[in-house]
């Protein structure tokens, strides 16, 4: 009995000491986050369903995993560039590691300041960025990208049909919980660029936001999201449709899961909760202008369907390039009109 007991439980961590053990360093925005959970799916098929695979991201989007049974444990990273010696976010994670070190370390993350971390980190095998050379080819989405990083340790096979997955609170929950119909689109206007001093190149239109949304009130029932701290941005949304249901700054992550997870559609500019659409299999639409769709935009698997409205001119994509910062219109976005999106909206997901 004793000897049962040991082999269950590795030292009151949580790991099995007869199972293999992963742990992912993926801090970043929630869309970041969101491209690397392809990894679980990846590592799983694997190395088995009973593989233990913890994680380290930043405290915010770490909550992505609140309700994912496949993520072991969650490491909060709040300063990534403070030294090993002066963290105690990365001491605590080294000092896990040393107290039973895992099986295999696959770090996404390219910054220098993770390199001190991943060397002290005690692991069997280390993969990623500071681990050896990786070969990443130019022009590749975010997680084909992060796929190159798992070559020599994932077959070919099981990275191919790895893609984003994420779980959050029941669809059904939620629709109860906050009046949800059976048929409802969410709308996701705001994004994190919002809080910048400068001219938010990812951004529609408020006046299009309204219009789009008083044209799509009248035929299904509109769902606004947003994160808490974003209400000034809303303001100027103001007056909703009598019909709307405003979630702004009301959900937990999970929550906000569940309700993409049960949308006919979701609508937004190039940001996390696009990723979050994709990753649930919701039809995604993404007004994108600066960014390069195909590298950073949701993902296209073989079992979800994205769409990308764009106005394809001929200075996009220009992103954190000379172009953009002597932009002054941001044509690329404002030229996307609201009977654009609604259109394409009405022939795929509401007839």
């Amino acid at each position: 009995m004793l000897f049962l007991m040991q082999l269950a439980v590795n030292k009151g961590k949580g790991r099995l000491m007869n199972v293999m053990s992963v742990l992912v360093i993926r801090c970043g925005a929630l869309g970041d986050l969101i491209c690397s959970t392809s990894v679980i799916d990846a590592v799983k098929r694997q190395f088995g369903e009973s593989t233990v695979i913890d994680y380290v991201c930043s405290p915010g989007p770490g909550s992505l995993f609140s309700l994912d049974h496949r993520v072991n444990k969650v490491y909060g990273l709040k300063h990534g560039k403070v030294p090993v010696w002066l963290s105690t976010d990365k001491r605590k994670i080294v000092r896990t590691s040393k107290e039973t070190a895992y099986d295999i370390l696959i770090n996404f993350g390219s910054g220098k300041q993770f390199k001190s971390l991943v060397d002290s980190i005690h692991a069997k095998t280390k993969v990623g960025f500071h681990c050896g050379k990786i070969d990443i080819p130019g022009g590749l989405h975010m997680v084909e990208g992060l796929k190159c990083v798992l070559r020599g340790l994932i077959d070919e096979d099981n990275l191919t049909k790895a893609a984003p997955s994420i779980m959050g609170s029941p669809v059904a929950a939620m629709k109860e919980k906050y009046g949800l119909k059976d048929r409802y689109i969410v709308l996701s206007p705001s994004n994190s660029h919002h809080s910048r001093n400068t001219m938010n190149h990812r951004a529609w239109r408020d006046d299009h936001w309204v219009e789009l949304m008083h044209m799509l009130s009248e035929d299904v029932q509109v769902v606004l999201v947003g994160s808490r701290g974003e209400e000034r941005f809303f303001n100027a949304l103001k007056p909703y449709p009598a019909s709307v249901v405003d979630l702004v700054g009301k959900t937990s992550l999970a929550d906000l899961i569940g309700v993409v997870d049960g949308a006919r559609g979701l609508i937004s500019t190039d940001t996390g909760t696009a990723h979050m659409a994709s990753a649930t299999n919701t039809d995604v639409f993404a007004l994108i202008g600066p960014t390069p769709a195909h590298e950073t935009g949701p993902y296209q698997s073989p079992i979800n369907t994205v769409h990308i409205i764009s106005k394809h001119l001929p200075c996009s994509p220009c992103y954190k390039t000379e172009v953009m910062s002597n932009c002054q219109d941001n044509r690329c976005m404002t030229e996307i009109s609201a009977i654009d999106v609604y259109d394409r909206v009405k022939s795929s997901c509401l007839v």
